[in-house]
């Protein structure tokens, strides 16, 4: 079932930043009212701390010199506030540095692309002209050896050209319908079309690509949004890969697919710095009375560096810094020992977390509850109990006194279904620990910010971050103050037989006990296992 927190209808008005003595306080709990003046008024420091992170660091790739500086203001901001912090190494990732990419059309018209070059992509040799072609429809893998000679010297378009860059709501809102419809079936043609071709093209593209001579590749992947693309994939080859925007991407494809020979520069700079150290960031207040219990704050430090890795995670990052800063103010001595883990990794396959969760088996053998957030902007207004049936009592006694203005938004899903992806909180749910997702709305995270090139701090809600850290604040507080413990027994999930982890889905995972879920993998130690 669900249940939702309500309020009277009159708080529903209240501002977030209204003065304390408005606000609804289910309690008279002094360390509640003092986190709500941290966190909701004067004391917030949300902005200051994400102006820094998001502007001035900027994106955070795994191994690259961003990853390190933000983490070494992490440990810095933490030394500042009174909280022992430190780096935890689990292994080696391959360093990386961005450096300019300019992408120019110069022939049959100038034009300078809006584009970028891939995380992990080689340099070019300084500037590069070279022509661009798209690849082929074909019928056949031997059609396609075929025509591969051919791409010696050459830039290559390897993603489906999108019909239209028109965000789609634009089309349904203001097309006429015979219009919407056609243009529908256009893009859904051309997508089976090419996917056919790619179907006999077969895999290991970019390597036959690189071996045949071709002298980099372009790439595009749109979000459906405006203006807005998805660059968070990784380059694995020894040639360069070049993101382009939808719109020009589209340009270069309609050129070269009329025999238009469109020719490019390309000057795109980068660094590669051998192996660096893969670590999280770890900061822990010392409980009192349960030390050897944990109440775990848990968001991904890491992001794509396509643009300031602002919804996706910096603010799950500020959230949690912001929780810890509030407790150390209002709730320096706790009950059980509370952590915040700055995760790295996250974009590769919860690597930083996974390895934590197997390094320190204390700690998820004394967890308490743990609170994860990883999907951008907006206030929390979702937890499940991830199946831990007895979950629902704890946070049904946490949110009691918690005040209405935050809880009204929330719904709790108890028990709730084991989730079987998403963020770090699965590498301890693979291993029957409670943690929690705090959750936001999607939609247009999805659309607009997720891995793509306007993930940007003017992206941020800052009434919403503050209303999330003050809630992370509180829970961690009514966690570690709980005279129970959280209990670990979770739902029967049914017994179907397992399908292979290769064709596993979201729909199948709940039929398999956690321990067969593919996310429960052993931690990954290096770039290249």
């Amino acid at each position: 079932m669900k249940t939702r927190f309500l309020a009277a209808a009159a708080s529903l008005a209240l501002l977030s930043n209204a003065p304390l003595a408005a606000q609804s306080f289910p309690t008279d709990d002094p360390v509640i009212r003092a986190i709500w003046e941290q966190g909701m008024e004067d004391g917030s420091q949300a902005y200051a701390l994400s102006q820094v992170l998001m502007d001035s660091i900027g994106p955070r790739l795994m191994g690259s010199p961003g990853y390190s500086a933000s983490a070494d203001w992490l440990l810095a901001k933490y030394a500042e506030w009174g909280v022992d912090a430190e780096i935890q190494e689990y292994g080696t990732w391959r360093g990386w540095e961005r450096g300019i990419s300019h992408i120019d059309l110069i022939e049959p018209r100038v034009r300078t692309l809006n584009g970028m070059m891939m995380a992990w992509s080689p340099a070019t040799d300084g500037p590069v002209e070279a022509e661009v072609v798209m690849l082929p429809h074909v019928s056949s893998r031997e059609e396609f050896d075929a025509w591969l000679p051919t791409v010696r010297g050459k830039m290559v378009a390897i993603s489906f050209p999108q019909p239209t860059c028109r965000a789609p709501e634009s089309w349904e809102e203001h097309a006429t319908p015979e219009s919407w419809e056609r243009m529908q079936e256009q893009v859904s043609d051309a997508q089976r079309a090419w996917s056919l071709s790619m179907r006999e093209i077969g895999q290991g593209l970019e390597g036959r690509l690189e071996a045949a001579g071709a002298v980099g590749v372009f790439t595009a992947r749109w979000s459906n949004g405006w203006g807005t693309d998805k660059i968070f994939a990784a380059n694995t080859t020894e040639i360069p890969a070049i993101h382009l925007s939808c719109e020009d991407y589209g340009l270069v494809a309609r050129l070269a697919e009329n025999g238009q020979s469109p020719v490019v520069r390309v000057d795109a700079q980068a660094d590669f710095l051998g192996d660096v150290p893969a670590f999280n960031v770890v900061a822990t207040i010392p409980g009192t009375e349960l030390p050897d219990e944990y109440v775990l704050l848990s968001a991904h430090l890491d992001s794509w560096d396509g643009a300031s890795g602002a919804t996706d995670n910096g603010t799950g990052t500020i959230m949690m810094m912001e929780a810890m800063r509030i407790l150390r103010e209002v709730y320096p001595n706790p009950r059980r020992t509370i952590i915040v883990g700055h995760w790295g990794g996250e974009e590769q396959g919860l690597i930083g977390s996974t390895a934590f969760a197997a390094d320190n088996e204390d700690v998820v053998d004394g967890l308490q509850a743990g609170f994860n957030q990883d999907n951008g902007t907006w206030r929390v207004d979702y937890i499940r109990m991830m199946g831990f049936t007895g979950a629902g009592a704890h946070f049904a006694r946490w949110f009691s006194a918690i005040p209405n203005q935050i809880t009204d938004h929330i719904d709790l899903d108890v028990p709730g279904m084991p989730e079987s992806g998403g963020s770090d909180h699965m590498s301890f749910i693979c291993k029957s620990a409670p943690v929690f997702r705090l959750q936001s709305n999607y939609p247009d995270y999805r659309q607009y910010t997720w891995h793509t090139n306007l993930d940007t701090f003017d992206k941020v809600v800052f009434d919403d971050l503050r209303n999330n850290a003050t809630l992370t604040a509180m829970l961690a507080y009514m966690a570690s103050e709980d005279p129970e413990r959280v209990p670990r027994d979770t739902r029967v999930l049914p017994t179907e037989r397992p399908p292979a982890p290769a064709v596993a889905t979201r729909r199948t995972m709940a039929s398999m006990s956690i321990g067969q879920w593919p996310q429960c993998r052993p931690p990954r130690r290096s770039f290249m296992n």
